[in-house]
């Protein structure tokens, strides 16, 4: 593999994976609010469920979904919603971390974030193209 493929790659991969999206707000919201280590198992399951999405997009996953519109209406539809649902709690936050009451997200928060994350689709869509 060339060197100048595995560089665009790399630079493909990092600006998807930094690049502000729900699920790096709630990342960036649940360390602060919780700590790094309360927080490390929301972010190692949308690192697990974005794995499995990217190797299900590989396998057809793509052209399964253009085969069933239907299915692929239910996911773009859960994606908006799921960012309407945050963007209100987001709204509705007051922003202050003092206090730390309920439960960082989960691991399989993680995990299903990426699979309704309209960001995670597209840089899994366009990683299997390149």
């Amino acid at each position: 593999m060339e060197i100048s493929l595995l560089l665009s790659m790399a630079g493909f991969a990092l600006a998807m994976s930094i690049s502000p999206g729900p699920v790096n707000l709630v990342a960036l919201g649940a360390g602060a609010r919780y700590g790094f280590l309360a927080s490390l198992r929301h972010v190692v399951g949308a690192t697990l469920g974005f794995i499995l999405l990217l190797l299900l997009m590989g396998l057809g996953l793509g052209g399964a979904l253009s085969r069933w519109p239907l299915v692929a209406g239910v996911l773009h539809w859960g994606g908006v919603l799921f960012l309407c649902y945050l963007a209100w709690q987001l709204l509705v936050d007051s922003g202050r971390v003092e206090g730390v009451d309920g439960v960082p997200p989960a691991f399989w928060y993680g995990a299903l974030m990426q699979w309704l994350n309209p960001k995670a689709w597209l840089a899994a869509s366009m990683g299997m193209g390149a």
